[in-house]
């Protein structure tokens, strides 16, 4: 069963690229993805300084471990988005709609002040419910 969008005429409509909810029968499993950064699998950080950059990784990471677990970007539900800086919301929410094409997770993004490394601008983690 995909996932569905909820949308309510009683909420401001989202102003990024994301879902005010999502629901989805859970035929499957469940997928939690802990928090992905920029952090390449070499060890190495992209785009440094580069929200866009950090955001395509991040992306990128978030597809290699949902596909690990047997599903696509498509069944992640729902994301968690910290951010070193909110001013980044557009550029950020730019390079989502790239990833996220079919119906958009439910979303909450916060600022944060600190995160494991002085280079992270954004940490992006989600649950998914993959089929089968």
């Amino acid at each position: 069963m995909p996932k569905k969008k909820i949308t309510s005429a009683k909420l401001r409509q989202p102003n990024g690229h994301f879902s005010q909810a999502t629901t989805i029968e859970a035929q499957g499993h469940l997928v939690f993805l802990s928090g992905m950064t920029s952090r390449r699998a070499d060890g190495t950080i992209a785009g440094i300084g580069n929200i866009e950059e950090q955001t395509r990784q991040v992306c990128e990471n978030l597809k290699a471990a949902v596909e690990e677990a047997g599903g696509t970007l498509d069944d992640i539900c729902r994301v968690d988005v910290y951010v070193r800086n909110m001013e980044h919301f557009e550029a950020i929410h730019k390079v989502r709609r790239q990833y996220f094409t079919g119906i958009a997770p439910a979303s909450t993004m916060v600022e944060v002040c600190k995160m494991t490394s002085p280079d992270y601008l954004i940490e992006i983690n989600a649950i998914a419910v993959v089929q089968g």
